[in-house]
């Protein structure tokens, strides 16, 4: 009896109860929970939980997930369903494929998921603020990059051809068109959504439809194969786009019909569908890392030191980020000592991201045999230049390229300073103690000496921009060990040849040991060298705007400091614009984000001045760009002061310096 009234109680205890409860968490536990997706949790969305509530499938879909995923199917053909089923079955297909690794499921996710977005017809396609709707596009790009995945996983084979789907098939036609690139072909397409990148300060994600890829380029003609512009390993971050027309329409056919295209994202920033401007989703710092990772550009740097024919005398020595396209400012980018191209990467990458700067400038590289004498570097840089231009606008049409801009980092510094004066016989009359003319050497090594060593500026270059350049030169080209190393440095067989020719009688002429003639690169830096003494007065020639960005390894003021590798007093120089001193920075300050935001303020500014005095770099400014508009103030670099006659300075530590742009944001 005993027993019997306590179980009585108990269960009187219970009935009592209420059968709905509610505990306080913390508001983060919450939005976990109403945020989540498969994508992020791999549980099925609230709103996917409850469409299966709805239509009494929940059980249905543990237990039989194709047959639950074939009701809800149905449920959106007959019209029953509406935009929430068909979300729903966006997820659940994706939860599905994941499980059983059946493909079909992946196409069949990017079918439903653009069908919600872009249903077509009558019916209205998601809010902006429809949480569903990001949801739906990644759902839609992940699907699309796992549907046409290859067997690793590794790539993604983009080809017409006939799909399985649950219900049907797809016939998928790839627009050949949409893989050309320039004069280039896009092929072997990488996912790189998922890659993590690490190395860059930034990384920037373009949110959007489509699948990010990153793509090798080709050279259709093989005549031309290593002489074009074509950056070495370059990775084109790349979109593609499963179009379909009247999606919701088509779900009820047995073979529904799509177009698949690429779009490269320097170009294209949307996609038009069903008359609304879509935005693409791109992963250009992803491509670019993952072309960076790969190359071999960072072992060359040491022996393009050491090998000053490295290059050979047929390839050429600039490389363009992308094709050439009239109407965009060239920026050239010019490394330093024993460095390569690679080393603008940090500063690559903000700026082609940029919003300020798209549609305004192309990005070109020189890269050159760091060890050979300055003069010869340079030499090879303006004519680099010149027969560039000349091959790409033969009929001079173009004014954007008439407005070039040259950046130069260290001894980079000095070859960009060497396309934009006036040298005279200044730099001859430091080598030599008799004219050209009257030297007894062959046509061969005058014609050399005289495109080295007597230089006129280059007419299209308006804009330089000097980084930690040693004017005067640098303290540690002058060290022991410099010295000793650059004894190792092989001069180019022309070069060898041409300096035998000149020293052979002519001893008494030129100002040079004949027993052990300095004159490459370490010794051209070496303070007090007779190259730096010539070349710092010489200014820029009227009409070319020069800046100066310096850094200092200490705080202010700058005057007595270095950056570990050239003194203030040689990288400052009169006559320029401006002149930014970034403190506790070293000398390779171009990756930078102080440097790097005082060189988008220079290019911002230029492109106006362009803008407002020629009519090209314009551009249609994208919503909320500062700088598009012509007179518009410039934004200073993050702590600076701006004073063009004398020089900026920025007095923030590192921890204070502004931190470069999160992923998908865009300024």
């Amino acid at each position: 009896m005993r027993r019997l009234v306590a179980g009585l109680v108990l269960l009187g205890v219970a009935s009592c109860g209420p059968p709905i409860t509610v505990s306080r968490v913390s508001p983060r536990t919450v939005t976990a929970d109403l945020t989540r997706s498969v994508l992020n949790r791999g549980e099925p969305s609230v709103p996917t939980e409850n469409t299966l509530y709805r239509w009494n499938l929940t059980d249905r879909f543990k237990d039989d997930p194709q047959g639950a995923l074939a009701a809800l199917h149905d449920l959106v053909v007959s019209g029953k369903g509406g935009p929430g089923t068909t979300f729903a079955l966006a997820e659940l297909c994706f939860e599905y494929a994941d499980k059983s690794h059946k493909r079909e499921y992946y196409l069949a996710s990017a079918v439903y998921a653009y069908a919600f977005l872009f249903p077509g017809g009558k019916q209205e396609p998601p809010g902006t603020l429809d949480p569903r709707a990001r949801t739906a596009a990644d759902l839609y790009n992940r699907g699309l990059t796992q549907a046409f995945a290859s067997e690793d996983g590794s790539r993604v084979d983009l080809r017409s051809g006939l799909y399985p789907l649950p219900w049907g098939q797809l016939a998928v036609y790839l627009d050949e068109a949409s893989l050309r690139w320039g004069n280039q072909t896009l092929y072997d397409f990488i996912p790189v959504a998922e890659l993590k990148v690490s190395g860059l300060g930034a990384r920037y994600r373009r949110p959007g439809i489509g699948a990010p890829l990153a793509a090798k380029a080709s050279v259709d003609d093989p005549a031309h194969q290593g002489k074009e512009f074509a950056a070495l390993n370059v990775k084109v971050p790349v979109t593609a786009v499963l179009l379909i027309d009247d999606p919701l329409h088509q779900l009820a056919q047995p073979q529904m019909q799509a177009k698949l295209k690429v779009y490269d994202g320097f170009s294209r920033p949307t996609v038009d569908i069903d008359n609304r401007q879509v935005p693409l989703e791109v992963e250009p710092t992803a491509a670019l890392a993952y072309g960076l990772s790969g190359s071999k550009v960072w072992s060359w740097e040491l022996w393009g030191f050491l090998l000053g024919d490295m290059l050979g005398q047929e390839r050429t020595s600039l490389a363009f980020a992308q094709p050439y396209r009239p109407g965009r400012i060239p920026v050239v980018f010019v490394h330093g000592t024993a460095s390569s191209p690679g080393r603008w990467a940090d500063m690559l990458n903000v700026l082609s991201n940029a919003p300020n700067l798209a549609d305004r400038y192309q990005y070109w590289f020189f890269f050159y045999e760091t060890g050979n004498p300055i003069p010869y570097s340079a030499m090879r840089l303006r004519e680099a230049l010149t027969e560039a231009v000349h091959r790409l606008d033969p009929q001079g049409k173009d004014v954007a390229l008439q407005q070039m801009v040259v950046i130069g980092h260290s001894q980079g510094g000095l070859l960009t300073k060497m396309t934009a004066i006036d040298s005279g016989t200044k730099l001859w009359d430091a080598f030599s103690r008799k004219p050209l003319d009257q030297l007894n050497v062959s046509p061969q090594t005058r014609d050399l000496l005289q495109r080295a060593l007597f230089i006129k500026p280059l007419p299209f270059v308006r804009e330089v921009i000097f980084i930690s350049t040693p004017h005067r030169g640098a303290y540690a080209a002058g060290l022991s060990i410099a010295q000793w190393v650059g004894k190792f440095v092989r001069l180019p067989q022309t070069l060898a040849g041409s300096m035998g020719d000149l020293l052979t009688g002519n001893a008494a002429a030129i100002r040079l040991d004949p027993s052990h003639p300095k004159i490459g690169a370490v010794y051209g830096m070496t303070p007090g060298s007779r190259l730096v003494k010539a070349l710092a007065p010489i200014p820029l020639t009227p009409g070319v705007t020069g800046h100066s960005i310096i850094p200092i390894k200490g705080d202010l003021p700058p005057d007595d400091q270095d950056d570990g590798v050239v003194k203030y007093q040689s990288a400052h120089i009169d006559g320029v614009e401006s002149e930014l001193v970034v403190p506790h920075s070293g000398h390779s300050v171009q990756d930078n984000p102080v440097a790097i935001e005082e060189v988008r303020r220079i290019l911002v500014e230029h492109a106006d001045r362009v803008c407002a005095a020629e009519k090209v770099a314009c551009g249609p400014p994208p919503p909320g760009a500062p700088g598009r508009v012509t007179g518009q103030p410039a934004r200073p670099a993050p702590g600076s002061t701006r004073a063009r006659s004398r020089r900026d300075v920025v007095p923030v530590p590192p921890s204070e310096v502004a931190p470069p742009e999160p992923v998908d944001q865009r300024e």
